[in-house]
């Protein structure tokens, strides 16, 4: 089990080597920004299917609505380089919304990151095993287990390590801006020089029958999922090499250029080839070949590039949701499992967990992305509306002294406007999706305070108060509980003498071989004469009910005399881990039991078998 640890994981590291998983700029941008930079391959298609609900003709308001987005993003991308150099330690809109709105505030803005996170990675493998099965046919209605598998396989390239993610990482992304520049460049060169006539469905400005604004802020609302994971990279600024706030600010203002230049530049191609979605073809592709040709090199490059990004996407939620993780289980909001690091330095359980959340969501919604983008966007929402909010009141109420508050504080208002607009439109015209949201969400902030809770009373309960007293035990009873007379048994009780004043053997028989339990009874007696023996009967075949009545009986009679109850549980450990599935768990089953007895002590005596 180690051997394929450690091939699928790598050495471990020392922590004093955590400097070589920091992250420069052009490593981060490819870590941070898949998901970004991904969603073009989408974004603009979430538009065009809903306006195409009403008529093809529709298609050329996705031009209004994309500067909208645009907008939108600039505003965000402003307020997010802020936050980078106000919570320099991560966290983003949690630790934004938790100092300046409240801890509440604090706890929906992170509950929906995880989500989020979760989502974002199902979201983009599944987006990914769209793009492959578009461009190998044959692999049609075979997206579910595609997506399982490009889970799995981020999964354990993210336990090797954030510098070892980072390499892999890339290729893909690196590709795809590339390809993506070359096709958008190139589309429009063709377009001004009328190599690609005009083939738009209807004239910018053109009356469509029927249009009606609800139509227009529901293919808004779905054209903003474009700009989910421009949050990924101020809650992960740890991971940056110093200097890291102005490296992370940096990073994000490059994403945002490029993000920016790829969802106008497909938008407007799609526009002016007069593009209609289909059903087993992305627009996405549609436009590469129309744009290339479809039998061209170039085509071929763009399907391979935006399968490659939209599968490794899910990365950003790999690499943000370990940290937000962390941030809330240091403030005591989430089990504290997630402070540990893992052998390569990585918050390992929560890239496990968010591993297992995404493949869930994936087999839940059956790896379709048309399904999943509600909830996608509703999740990264309520965090940006909550934290351009907290901006707000961030340079209102504690920031005014500082140059150019008005001009960050008015970007903030931007932001948190147009984002509490959209969960506006989501919450009126996509309610049917979204309405899980209203359950998990509330139910996510309940169990947060009840984990607080639980930190805060063992806090209280495990503190020493100045003017303890120590406890003076008289002296100490030990029960050993035996089986059958063997090496295990004798082992046992001869600690057991070392450590107690008052030895006991107790074994449980069955009726189903009284021979045998007379047998082991003067067997015992004949080699521990001086220590007591006792035998519980059992008529209904139960090891567990007999021992605990008797260790309770023990147990009250020896706190009358001041002396401590030991449970000395004797075993046999074999020499290969998977041979333990051939014999009975008893010792666990009894340690279950005896957890929940106050005032007795379990200990284990483990004989280590040679072959």
């Amino acid at each position: 089990m180690l051997h394929l640890k450690r091939l699928l994981v790598g050495k471990p590291l020392k922590s004093s080597d955590e400097g070589g998983q920091k992250l420069g700029k052009l490593k981060a941008l490819a870590m941070l920004s898949s998901d970004a930079l991904s969603s073009v391959a989408y974004g603009t298609e979430q538009i065009v299917l809903v306006l195409t609900t009403l008529s093809a003709a529709a298609i050329w308001y996705s031009l209004p609505i994309a500067a909208f987005v645009l907008i939108l993003l600039l505003a965000l991308t402003l307020s997010y380089r802020q936050i980078i150099h106000a919570y320099p330690s991560g966290g983003g809109a949690y630790l934004v919304a938790s100092e300046n709105l409240g801890q509440n505030a604090g706890l929906a803005a992170g509950g929906s990151l995880l989500i989020d996170y979760m989502l974002t990675a199902a979201v983009s493998s599944s987006a990914g095993a769209e793009a492959i099965t578009s461009a190998i046919p044959s692999l049609y209605g075979h997206e579910a287990i595609i997506a399982l598998i490009i889970i799995v396989i981020l999964t354990a390239m993210n336990l090797r390590g954030l510098s070892e993610s980072a390499n892999f990482l890339m290729v893909p992304v690196y590709l795809f801006v590339v390809s993506i520049t070359a096709m958008i460049l190139w589309g429009g060169y063709q377009i001004a020089t009328g190599a690609i006539p005009y083939h738009a469905t209807a004239a910018v400005g053109g009356i469509v029958p029927g249009i009606s604004m609800a139509l227009i802020f529901r293919a808004f609302s779905s054209g903003s999922s474009s700009l989910t994971g421009v949050e990924a990279i101020s809650n992960a600024v740890p991971f940056f090499k110093k200097p890291r706030e102005h490296n992370a600010a940096t990073t994000l203002a490059i994403m945002a250029a490029i993000l920016g230049f790829f969802f106008a530049g497909i938008t407007f191609l799609n526009y002016w080839y007069g593009i209609v979605p289909e059903a087993k073809v992305t627009v996405l592709s549609q436009v590469a070949k129309a744009t290339f040709g479809g039998t061209g090199v170039m085509y071929y490059v763009i399907q391979l590039a935006t399968a490659l990004i939209l599968a490794v996407a899910a990365n950003t939620g790999f690499s943000a949701f370990p940290m937000l993780a962390y941030n809330m289980a240091k403030d005591k909001y989430m089990p504290h499992m997630y402070m540990d690091r893992g052998d390569r330095l990585g918050y390992s359980n929560g890239i496990l967990t968010l591993g297992i959340g995404a493949g869930f969501l994936i087999l839940l919604f059956q790896g379709s992305t048309e399904r999943l983008i509600p909830l996608y966007a509703v999740g990264v929402f309520i965090p940006f509306t909550l934290s351009q909010t907290g901006m707000i009141r961030h340079w209102w109420a504690r920031h005014k002294t500082e140059k150019g508050w008005i001009g960050k504080s008015i970007a903030n208002f931007s932001g948190a406007l147009i984002s509490f607009a959209i969960l506006v439109i989501l919450f009126v015209y996509r309610l049917a999706d979204i309405w899980p949201f209203f359950i998990i969400m509330p139910t996510l902030v309940f169990v947060f305070w009840k984990i607080h809770d639980h930190y805060k009373q063992v806090a209280e309960q495990l503190r020493l108060p100045q003017d303890i007293e120590l406890h003076d035990y008289a002296g100490s009873t030990v029960i050993v509980l035996v089986g059958n007379v063997t090496r295990v048994t004798r082992g046992a009780l001869n600690y057991a003498q070392t450590i107690g004043d008052y030895v006991i053997a107790m074994h449980v028989s069955m009726d189903e071989n009284p021979n045998k339990e007379q047998e082991t009874q003067a067997e015992f007696k004949r080699d521990f004469p001086d220590v007591r023996f006792v035998d519980v009967h059992s008529s209904y075949r139960s090891v567990e009910g007999p021992t605990i009545r008797f260790v309770d009986i023990v147990a009250r009679n020896a706190a009358k005399r001041n002396f401590t109850t030991t449970v000395l549980i004797p075993q046999f450990v074999p020499k290969k881990p998977w041979q333990n599935i051939l014999h009975n768990q008893t010792t666990l089953r009894l340690r279950a039991a005896f957890a929940s007895r106050e005032n007795v002590i379990i200990a284990t005596y483990s004989y280590h078998l040679k072959r």
